[in-house]
């Protein structure tokens, strides 16, 4: 299902204006990771990325092609350990915040 031009304006707007909501796309992303979901997980870091800095600034900090990066966040990627790993360490590090994993 394609996402409508609102849905996607809202995703931007509320992490423009609510640091809660940006950490938590970026928690949630994390999450999925550990649940197997990784279309999921995917998605939800195009989003973050999308409503935040854009993939030419991702690009720039992983030294990465934006449009490979494009290509990696999107249902049908397949990017790799590694290139995930530093996707999100730049993304945490971009947004200020430090993620940790935790037992229940």
């Amino acid at each position: 299902m394609a996402l409508t031009r609102d849905f996607k304006e809202t995703i931007q707007e509320r992490a423009k204006t609510e640091p809660a909501f940006r950490i938590g796309l970026l928690t949630e992303a994390a999450e999925c990771l550990f649940r197997d979901e990784l279309t999921e997980a995917k998605l939800l870091l195009r989003d973050y990325v999308n409503a935040t800095l854009g993939f030419e600034e991702l690009g720039r900090l992983t030294s990465k092609k934006p449009q490979s990066l494009m290509r990696m966040l999107s249902a049908n990627g397949n990017p790799s350990l590694e290139n995930i790993a530093l996707i999100i360490s730049s993304l945490r590090k971009h947004e200020g915040i430090e993620l940790r994993v935790g037992a229940e």
